[in-house]
């Protein structure tokens, strides 16, 4: 299995573009189902939140569901320029609004348990012992 690290800002373009391509693929193969869009939705979150790299733990719940909406593009419907197209995505962001809260929850408790166990590994590590103030220094050479 893989295990990258991505940025933030790498794990939002991540998620945008898969989401993006998965509205494509199913607006050819099954004319832009929307509950599929949502069901492929959460696994793609649950990745996200997994592959953010430790420091950037905070940016997955946030890219989730800028991912979803940046996706469902293609897939929303509408007609009659852009003024249909914006009420379409608004349209289809409010009666799949449980998707996007699902998959947001997904990926904030994956960073939620991750970072608690980066907080009890940081714990358990050995500290290093301080210096005795008798102790004197020696200079580099």
């Amino acid at each position: 299995m893989p295990n990258p690290r991505l940025t933030g800002l790498g794990s939002g373009l991540f998620c945008a573009a898969v989401m993006f391509l998965l509205a494509c693929l199913l607006w050819l193969l099954f004319d832009g189902s929307l509950v599929a869009y949502g069901v492929l939705f959460v696994p793609v979150a649950a990745l996200t939140a997994l592959w953010v790299r430790p420091a950037d733990l905070v940016a997955a719940p946030v890219a989730v569901p800028i991912a979803f909406a940046a996706g469902i593009m293609p897939i929303s419907g509408g007609s009659g320029g852009i003024g249909g197209h914006v009420m379409g995505l608004v349209t289809a962001l409010a009666l799949h609004a449980g998707w996007l809260y699902g998959g947001t929850l997904v990926a904030g408790l994956i960073v939620t348990v991750r970072k608690i166990r980066l907080m009890t590994e940081r714990r358990r590590a050995p500290r290093p012992t301080p210096r005795r103030p008798d102790e004197k220094r020696v200079p580099a050479a």
